[in-house]
């Protein structure tokens, strides 16, 4: 990838791109595609083997859901357990439109909130399965054993989240993500028990092999041993999160990465949206250069925390001496009708507009204060204790400060991403047989997340969706002749060896995290929170150089043969050099500003008609929805030319477009 893509942003429709979505009405067309799904009979299931790549929430719901239909399962994680997947770091809870509250709640409403929440740049019908889904996931968790949080009648409770207005959020204390996942550990380890999965803990997946172009198997190394075997399968489901590392400074696990997405993609799967990354407004702030990552602090925590800074410029005094009248509660200013319960783009461009603008708070003046003192004088602090006891008590230990006598200070970071290999509405690639469950895929979020609908979706994708539609393609395709000898796994296995061996003889001077460190950097200054044209050119010439200075002068030791995470940190952190070129391209090409993808050039200013009738205020995310209403998915051509960008074009027709305010 040498020159800058010459595309332009306003191309039709790609032949690449078929959604498939079925016809009809919207609250039919699930029902419909499921009836559509040829099936494999229960005698032919035992037949087929399917590889998940990934353990989590999306791949551990899969796998269990796959072998309980009597499929033969390998699942693939690189941690030791399926325990230790990074769903279980969410915390504050899932969504689903059951209206217990009796708020108003409902299947359209939520789907409502998750396409404007996105910014209109989801696809209508695969967040609105996704609404419908919610409830059977509730469902689903509750038989399993999963303790939510209950009220004094004993039904579930609802807590609020940001960009609704309605309590639909499930929640055990703050530890959603890590019952969730016990809940999909206990149903994949009894497939385990039964026979039908065979797990492979320690495997990262080097390649996808692809067979006459259907997916048919993957190459992986141990991350033990070092030793590269290949799997061949009828069907591969991958389900690997997301490649927000690329900033090296995130809320995701260090092991979090983008390679086997990356992998995807240079076999033919196209890469959708890289530049939709969501920055998290309630974060604990960076407070050195020392730090490998960054902690997230709950969303659920600005149902009852107001977020504030002095009304003073570079007031210095502490949070208890600062009176009311000296405090600028600035999202409740901004956004009356949503407060503190803004979507995440919106507080987090908020909160570093008041840091930027010399108003933050905290040693390094980048913090905004998340205070309970309203809600521990209003409800006691015990009530306040048994909703974030947890979260409080991380607090604690991490910063040295008790939330209950002093405000949290709090700042975005990188969290969570909506871009991801292009699905179809079956959630099948554009690689036959290679499916996409979860966060590796884009198709539920527009530019934007809505808190509590990652589980949602990774729940939905694994036990509702990938089910049904794999079997189809089992049912259409056959079962596959092809071995592990075959040609294409051969070749392969050939590349997955040459490259580890590539970086092992590289014996440079500078360490992987020093380099993985500078290219996050580049991504944070340049293709962070907000991007500028002149900043995102400059950031493609200076990921260019760094990955020719890394293939030159890069230092890994050790070998191959053993542990070694600096070669596992070497593989991802190439892969993230040659990818964060494409996550630039595609914020370069996306000239327009919607949710997480902020362009300094397109933002609302006093001069609008609609800044001056007061329905949104200068400053705000100013799409293009003439030219940008689509998908924009890249497509890998080579080393040496430059991707291709196609597009997937969006019809709104039940929720149609319109500015997106929350005043």
């Amino acid at each position: 990838m040498t020159t800058l893509p010459t595309t332009n942003g306003t191309q039709t429709g790609s032949s690449l791109l078929d959604s498939k979505i079925p016809d009809g009405p919207m609250a039919e067309k699930w029902d419909k595609r499921k009836f559509e799904l040829k099936l494999v009979n229960p005698a032919n299931k035992r037949k087929f083997t399917v590889i998940v790549v990934g353990s989590g929430l999306a791949g551990g719901a899969a796998a269990a859901s796959l072998g309980e239909l009597g499929y033969n399962v390998k699942c693939f994680c690189v941690q030791d357990s399926a325990r230790r997947a990074h769903s279980i770091a969410a915390q504050g809870g899932i969504n689903a439109a059951k209206n217990y509250p009796n708020d108003g709640d409902s299947v359209r409403r939520l789907f409502y909130d998750t396409v404007k929440g996105g910014d209109y740049r989801a696809r209508e019908s695969n967040v609105y399965r996704l609404a419908q889904l919610s409830s059977n996931i509730i469902d689903q968790c509750v038989a399993q054993g999963v303790p939510f949080a209950r009220d004094y009648g004993g039904l579930l409770a609802n807590r609020s989240f940001g960009g609704a207005q309605v309590s639909r959020t499930f929640y055990a204390r703050g530890q959603t993500g890590q019952q969730l996942l016990l809940g999909a550990y206990q149903a994949l380890m009894r497939q385990v028990n039964a026979g039908k999965v065979e797990m492979q803990p320690w495997q990262e997946m080097m390649d996808l092999v692809v067979v006459d172009g259907v997916a048919r198997g993957i190459v992986t190394r141990s991350l033990r041993t070092g030793e590269f075997q290949v799997h061949m399968a009828d069907g591969v489901v991958l389900a690997t999160g997301g490649y927000s590392n690329v900033y090296y400074l995130s809320t995701n696990a260090k092991s979090c990465n983008v390679t086997a997405a990356w992998r995807c993609y240079k076999r033919g799967a196209l890469f959708a949206n890289p530049c939709y990354t969501q920055i998290h407004p309630t974060c604990m702030p960076a407070s050195g250069e020392y730090q490998s990552k960054l902690t997230l602090m709950s969303e659920s925590l600005r149902n009852d925390g107001r977020v504030w800074v002095p009304k003073k410029q570079g007031d210095t005094r502490a949070p208890g001496d600062i009176p009311e009248e000296d405090r600028d509660y600035f999202l409740e200013r901004r956004y009356p009708a949503f407060g503190n319960l803004v979507p995440r783009d919106v507080a987090s461009r908020a909160a570093k507009e008041r840091c930027d603008a010399g108003y933050g708070v905290g040693d390094t003046g980048y913090a905004v204060y998340l205070d309970f003192g309203d809600a521990i004088e209003r409800d006691g602090k015990k009530t306040i204790a048994a909703k974030y006891g947890n979260l409080f008590h991380m607090y604690d230990k991490i910063i040295g400060e008790n939330p209950y006598e002093v405000p949290m200070k709090i700042y975005p970071a990188a969290h969570y991403t909506m871009g991801g290999l292009w699905v179809d509405y079956n959630l099948e690639s554009t690689v036959p047989g290679l499916y996409v469950a979860g966060e590796a895929n884009f198709s539920d979020h527009g530019a934007n997340r809505l808190g509590a609908s990652a589980l949602m979706q990774g729940l939905a994708d694994g036990y509702f969706v990938i089910p049904y539609t794999v079997g189809d393609h089992l049912a259409r395709q056959g079962k596959s002749e092809a071995d592990e000898f075959h040609p294409a796994a051969q070749e392969a296995l050939v590349d997955s060896r040459n490259r580890v061996e590539k970086l092992l003889a590289v014996g440079g001077n500078q360490s992987v995290d020093s380099m993985h460190r500078r290219l996050g950097k580049i991504m944070q200054d340049k293709c962070g929170m907000s991007r500028d044209e002149p900043g995102l050119i400059g950031a493609i010439e200076d990921i260019r150089a760094l990955r020719e200075e890394f293939w030159s002068d890069v230092r890994v030791l050790g070998s191959g043969e053993a542990i070694n995470q600096q070669l596992e940190h070497a593989g991802r952190v190439a892969d993230f050099l040659e990818f964060a070129e494409v996550f630039c391209m595609d914020a370069l090409e996306r000239r327009e500003s919607c949710g997480g993808h902020f362009r300094e050039e397109y933002q609302y200013t006093d001069a609008d008609d609609i800044v001056k009738d007061g329905y949104i205020s200068a400053g705000e995310a100013k799409r293009d929805d003439e030219n940008f209403t689509h998908v924009a998915a890249w497509k890998y051509t080579g080393e040496d030319t430059p991707p291709e960008r196609h597009v997937e074009e969006l019809d709104f027709v039940e929720c149609p477009l319109t500015t997106r305010s929350y005043k």
